[in-house]
Order: C-alpha cells, then structure tokens, then sequence
C-alpha cells in the first residue's frame, strides 16, 4: 500500500512527464508487458504505436497488471478453496492492488490520458485459466506467478522514468509486488530464489 505521507503518483508525475524521447514510450510499454508475460498486451502496445502519449500508454500497462491482480485474488477469494488465515493475506494483498489501482488512475487522469478499463470477470476467468483451479495451491501458485510478472514489469520501467521521484515511486510498488511474491513462496513451502539479483533480470 502507499504510504500516503511520501509522493504518490499523481503528485510526482506533476512535475515533469516521463520518457521525452519520441517512441521509448511505446517500446518500454512493450518490455513492461513482456516482462510480465503478457504477449497480448505487449501485442496491443505495439498496434497503438504509443497512442496517447509514452507517459500515458505505460502507466495504462501497470494499470491492466493491477486490474488482474485484483481480479486474481477476487477469484481466489470467492473459491472458497482458501484457508481463513491465508483469505485474510489474500485480502490484504487485494487491498495493496487497488491502492496501487487508485494511484495509477488518478496519475492517468492527471496527465489527461483515459485510464484503462478493467475487463468483465469472465474475461479474467479465461484469461487466468481459473477453471484449472483446484485446490489452493493452485490459488496460490496463481498469484505467485502474476506477482513476480508484476515485480518484474514495475522494475523493468524504472529505467524509463526521467523523474527521480515518479521512479521511486515505482520502484516502492515493485517493493510491494516482491513482498506479496516472498509470502506466497512461503506460504507454498517452496525456497526462495537462492542467488541475489532475481528480479528484474
């Protein structure tokens, strides 16, 4: 969740707009929905060429992550395949997505862009293969992948970012994705990645 005492956002992006160079937009789109596995997207980026603005058109692709993670964990959620004490995290995590949700939105709308829409839920249920979810393990193993792609995607953009304080911000909701991915590799008993510099690579 962001701490709402540091710059949000929308507060940081005021102050000056992100990759001036003409195309680096479009072309870090792109890397941000490769990096998080999502080929669709990256293929969409690539159609739109850009459209809208590059500041614009790679905030609208970590807001199309945080519109599936919501979807994610609302799905898990409603399974009633989760444990109590493991619905409470996923909850929490959920929360962490819409904040990150909410920030994005109004960083969109601030620099006059239309923020990406959400999908229907049964778009999310095909997207995500929820029919194959079994158990929670499988609940689990579903997030731990989406949050590790979104790590990755948040990290990957850094980079691109001209503002000192719109890439902190950044690199803070990468910060939350790779607490949610570590919790979740706890939670399925499985090792943590065993060399440094993970994520991101």
């Amino acid at each position: 969740m962001i701490d709402r005492s540091s710059p949000s956002l929308t507060e940081v992006s005021s102050r000056r707009r992100i990759l001036r160079a003409g195309g680096l937009g479009m072309l870090s789109a792109t890397a941000v929905a490769l990096l998080a596995g999502n080929e669709a997207l990256a293929q969409q980026q690539r159609r739109q060429g850009g459209a809208g603005g590059g500041d614009v058109a790679i905030l609208n692709v970590a807001l199309g992550l945080e519109h599936e993670a919501i979807n994610a964990y609302q799905i898990g959620a409603e399974s009633n395949l989760l444990q109590p004490a493991v619905l409470q995290v996923a909850v929490a995590f959920q929360s962490h997505h819409k904040a990150h949700r909410d920030a994005l939105v109004a960083t969109i709308r601030q620099m006059n862009g239309a923020p990406v829409a959400e999908k229907t839920r049964q778009e999310y249920v095909q997207s995500l293969n929820a029919a194959a979810i079994r158990n929670q393990t499988d609940i689990l193993k579903l997030a731990q992948r989406l949050e590790r792609g979104a790590a990755n995607a948040y990290l990957g953009v850094i980079p691109s970012f001209t503002n000192r304080d719109l890439a902190k911000v950044a690199g803070r909701l990468a910060a939350d994705e790779t607490m949610h991915y570590t919790a979740l590799t706890q939670a399925l008993n499985e090792a943590l990645p065993g060399q440094a510099l993970s994520f991101g690579a």
